[in-house]
Parts: C-alpha cells; sequence; structure tokens
C-alpha cells in the first residue's frame, strides 16, 4: 500500500474529512465493479474446481432440497401441492440468498484481510463482491423458479418487472446490512455466530416453509415487523401472481434510506481503522 493512501486510511482529519473519503471509497468502488464481479465468479468456481458438473452442483442440490420439502411438507399441512410447491420454491431460493449475504457478510473483510493489507482497493469492493457471489448463486437457481412456474402453470399470473422492482430493493438492502455485518465482524468476531443464529430463527419464523392464513396475516406482528417477509414478498408475491403491499414497499424503502444513512456514517468514522482491527 503507498504512503498517500495509507495515511488517508489511518489519519484523521475530522468528521467532515471521513465522509469525504467514504465517498471517495465508494466512488472508486463503482469504478471497479468489474473486479468485484471477476473476485465473485472467482469464489464460484474455485469453490468447485475440480468438479465434474461445476457450480451446477448449485442447481442440482437446491432443487433436490425444494422437491423434498415442497411435496413432504405438501402432506404435513394439507395443501394443494400446485399451489404450496411455488410458494416454497420461491421461499427457500430467495430465504438462501438473502441468508448468504447475511451470513457471509460477516466473513467480507475479514476473509480479504491479507489483500486490504497490501492494497488500496476502495472497501465497498469486497462488499460488492460478497453480494454479487449470492447473485451468482440466484442465477444458478433461477432454473428451478422457472421450472416450478411453468410445471404448476403460475408463469401465466407472473410479473416479472415488478419482481425485478422488488429484487432491486432486496439487494440495496442486502448491501448496507453486508457492509454494517462486516464492519462489526472486523471488530468483534462474535458477531457472524450472532447472524447465524439470528438467520436460523428467523427462517423458522419466515414463512417460507408455511402459507400465511387468517391467523397470521399481513398484519400481524409475526409478519408486519418481519423485515425478512417484506425481502421475500416483493419478489415472491409478483412471481405467485399476486400484488405487493404499499406497506411492504413502504417498509423496505425506509430500511433502505435508514440502512444506508446509519451504515455509511458508521463507515466514513471506523473506515481508517478496519485495516487495523483484521
Amino acid at each position: 500500500m503507498d504512503t498517500a493512501t495509507h495515511m488517508l486510511r489511518t489519519g484523521r482529519r475530522g468528521t467532515l474529512f471521513e465522509f469525504q473519503m467514504a465517498m471517495r471509497d465508494l466512488r472508486h468502488s463503482g469504478e471497479r465493479i468489474g473486479l468485484a464481479w471477476s473476485l465473485a465468479w472467482h469464489d464460484v468456481v474455485s469453490r468447485y474446481r475440480g468438479s465434474i458438473l461445476g457450480p451446477f452442483w448449485i442447481t442440482i442440490s437446491m432443487g433436490a432440497m425444494v422437491m423434498g420439502i415442497g411435496y413432504l411438507y405438501s402432506g404435513l399441512f394439507n395443501q394443494p401441492i400446485e399451489e404450496f410447491m411455488p410458494f416454497v420454491a420461491l421461499g427457500i431460493v430467495l430465504f438462501v440468498t438473502i441468508a448468504g449475504v447475511l451470513n457471509e457478510g460477516g466473513q467480507t473483510f475479514v476473509n480479504a484481510a491479507s489483500m486490504l493489507s497490501q492494497t488500496s482497493l476502495p472497501l465497498f469492493t469486497f462488499v460488492w463482491r460478497t453480494v454479487l457471489r449470492n447473485l451468482i448463486y440466484l442465477g444458478h437457481h433461477v432454473i428451478i423458479v422457472a421450472g416450478v412456474l411453468v410445471w404448476f402453470g403460475v408463469w401465466r399470473e407472473a410479473q416479472p418487472f415488478q419482481a425485478l422492482v422488488g429484487l432491486a430493493l432486496v439487494l440495496v438492502n442486502l448491501a448496507w446490512l453486508c457492509m454494517l455485518l462486516a464492519i462489526g465482524s472486523a471488530r468483534f468476531r462474535d458477531v457472524p455466530q450472532i447472524v447465524a443464529s439470528v438467520v436460523q430463527i428467523a427462517m423458522l419464523m419466515t414463512p417460507v416453509f408455511w402459507i400465511p392464513g387468517t391467523r397470521f396475516n399481513e398484519a400481524h406482528a409475526v409478519l408486519a415487523a418481519n423485515p425478512f417477509y417484506h425481502l421475500l414478498q416483493a419478489v415472491r408475491a409478483p412471481l405467485l401472481g399476486d400484488g405487493v403491499s404499499a406497506f411492504t414497499y413502504m417498509v423496505l424503502v425506509t430500511m433502505a434510506l435508514g440502512g444506508w444513512a446509519l451504515t455509511f456514517s458508521i463507515f466514513a468514522v471506523t473506515r481508517r481503522r478496519i485495516v487495523h482491527y483484521l
């Protein structure tokens, strides 16, 4: 790392300067988004190096999980398979993506410690790397989602453009969550374990394997106050031919604005110390 960049990362010149340097990091990371994509793609490929099917094992394992849980739980809950399978397939695929970003977010800076200590790459580059890596995994799972929607005829009522809007909101929120967890985990190594526990509980409390009914409708606190539910609903509901409530959009937009304001402020204050935490 050159001396000038080292001083910019570790020197202190006041709050305004810290925010200017944080914005500089964000801007430069945008200029290097291609590098973040290359790093993310390399992570996926290297994970399956030497395998015959390579990354398509992601699709196979996810497909087996969706089929198994879909058929089993439809019988346990006495739900029509043609309604339950698309709901569960979308729920599992989307929740796994969200959980992947959260669980891996805590390791974003820790795993990149050697690169951060030897290069002057923007810190946000490694956040984009984590988000894009899980987006690549989601791309593999699209095959499963498309197959289920076509097989059960749900595709006729699907609203893909509205689902893309929802996906954009999900990614915007996952990005600030990833950065916040990356900072927290760099300083406190207990954070990943806490996040993993929260995600496990959230999977049971969120309608991933069960369909909300009259007792647990959208106004119930279990759903209304559950951010995971709104993240899922923004993408899953349009693909199932249902509308997304204005409340869900309001929650996601509020989360995005408030989350980015909080996270960027924390990043501006801690940016020069992150390398030392590692």
